[in-house]
């Protein structure tokens, strides 16, 4: 649910009421840190100047959420593959 303002039609011109076609120019921005599922938010914004005042106003125009990094493998899935070497640490004392 959506919190502070109430979200408004990014195409519409805040002064006058009319409605722009397409925005002059987009970008991105990433955020640079995940939300608590891992996912990062990317945002684009457009800068838009209407035909009929002449206002020019910057605005989101989508906000895309990426999927979760799968978690880091902790003991789960498959077994790596490897020699095994056990030491006992009985025998590091005798060594020396």
């Amino acid at each position: 649910m959506a919190r502070g303002r109430k979200q408004k039609d990014p195409f519409v011109c805040p002064r006058c009421g009319t409605r722009v076609t397409e925005p002059v120019k987009t970008w991105t921005l990433v955020s640079p840190f995940p939300d608590k599922k891992g996912r990062i938010t990317v945002t684009i914004m457009g800068s838009f100047k209407c035909p009929n005042c002449g206002y020019t106003w910057r605005a989101v125009i989508k906000k895309i959420k990426t999927e979760a990094a799968p978690p880091a493998e902790e003991g789960g899935g498959e077994p790596r593959e490897g020699e095994v070497i056990e030491i006992d640490l009985d025998d590091l004392d005798k060594l020396e």
